[in-house]
């Protein structure tokens, strides 16, 4: 059995990446989604153990001591990290994973993991990305800049990243996500090592046609 594909995927918040991150895991098999820890409080609506795993920051610095994480970062004034245990328990099982991470993180696990494929989701324009984090409407002025600012750095590493997306419609996004996925599962060394027997390909001896 092969190993399952890490795939990276980043953008700037209110690009959409959650929802298109779910919409995937739903619709193709063989995939998961590694759930992230945060000190940030839950929004409306979010499970701990779904969305994130919500921990006070001296569990978050606990975690880093013992090197749990794969990754890990203060964004917006906050932490995140990648627990490294679930990752590499599912790749080597051969199911792919995939890591809703900033591009902070992104560095961090390319540099440990290096065949993993990243994927950046871009908004339609800049206008697209402000009314998005404004009508969301789950943080106040002061977050929505620093995350606006954040962005501007964000969106200048796009070129560092193997494929992007452009979140201009989300099933169109959604589709094209998807075919990213099913290609690098197409490539020659997980066909051969998941799909088929070489030996199969093989004519038999007997075989009257080559005789």
């Amino acid at each position: 059995m092969d190993r399952g594909d890490l795939f990276i995927i980043s953008a700037p918040s209110g690009t959409g990446k959650t929802t298109l991150c779910s919409m995937v895991i739903e619709e193709l098999e063989n995939i998961s989604f590694s759930v992230s820890h945060t000190t940030r409080s839950p929004r409306p609506g979010e499970v701990n153990g779904k969305d994130y795993y919500f921990i006070s920051e001296q569990e978050f610095e606990r975690l880093v001591a013992e090197d749990a994480f794969l990754e890990w970062a203060r964004v917006h004034g906050n932490f995140y990290g990648t627990h490294r245990g679930y990752v590499m328990e599912k790749l080597a099982q051969g199911v792919d994973v995939i890591l809703d991470i900033d591009v902070q993180g992104a560095k961090q696990v390319k540099k440990k993991l290096p065949s993993a494929i990243t994927i950046f989701i871009l908004p339609p324009s800049w206008q697209a990305l402000e009314e998005r984090l404004l009508k969301r409407g789950s943080e106040d002025m002061e977050k929505i800049k620093l995350r606006l600012q954040n962005a501007m750095k964000e969106i200048e590493e796009v070129t560092n990243y193997h494929y992007a997306v452009v979140n201009d419609q989300l099933l169109k996004a959604l589709q094209e996500l998807k075919t990213i996925i099913l290609a690098e599962r197409s490539k020659t060394r997980r066909v051969l090592a998941s799909r088929i027997d070489m030996a199969a390909l093989k004519p038999r001896p007997d075989s009257w046609v080559l005789s």
